[in-house]
């Protein structure tokens, strides 16, 4: 249920944040270029995944195994990161205390279901502490 609710609070907050759609643009080309790289993160998350093996929500699948090639080889949830840049992007492009703070939502909901991810992934499996050690969670050399 946990689960649900993270990714209903995700999804909610995207919504919300793209509402404003039609209003004033303050900065065109840096906020699409942010946007750009948050897809293209994704795309390259998503390549890594064998079919069946991704999820949306943060509970582990029954019968799916670690991926950690590819970006994940660098950092540990690249969909989360593809999905806080890209939002940046559109805080970027409407530049209000709305946007802001919705993103702000965003943000905590994403980090609340990113370390409870974590948490099922270290009790599934024993690999996933080495894995973690050797890299990073959201930002290559940060965080």
């Amino acid at each position: 249920m946990k689960s649900r609710i993270l990714v209903f609070i995700q999804f909610l907050a995207i919504f919300l944040m793209i509402l404003p759609l039609g209003g004033e643009v303050q900065n065109l080309y840096s906020g699409l270029v942010i946007i750009i790289a948050g897809i293209i993160i994704g795309l390259f998350a998503l390549k890594a995944h064998t079919p069946g093996n991704f999820n949306i929500r943060p509970d582990i699948k029954e019968n799916c195994t670690l991926v950690s090639h590819s970006i994940y080889k660098y950092i540990r949830h690249p969909m989360y990161a593809s999905v806080l840049l890209s939002m940046l992007g559109v805080l970027v492009l409407y530049a209000n205390i709305y946007v802001s703070v919705i993103y702000l939502l965003l943000l905590v909901n994403m980090l609340s279901k990113m370390f409870y991810e974590e948490s099922l992934w270290h009790c599934k499996d024993s690999a996933y502490k080495e894995y973690a050690q050797n890299t990073y969670r959201l930002i290559p050399y940060i965080f």
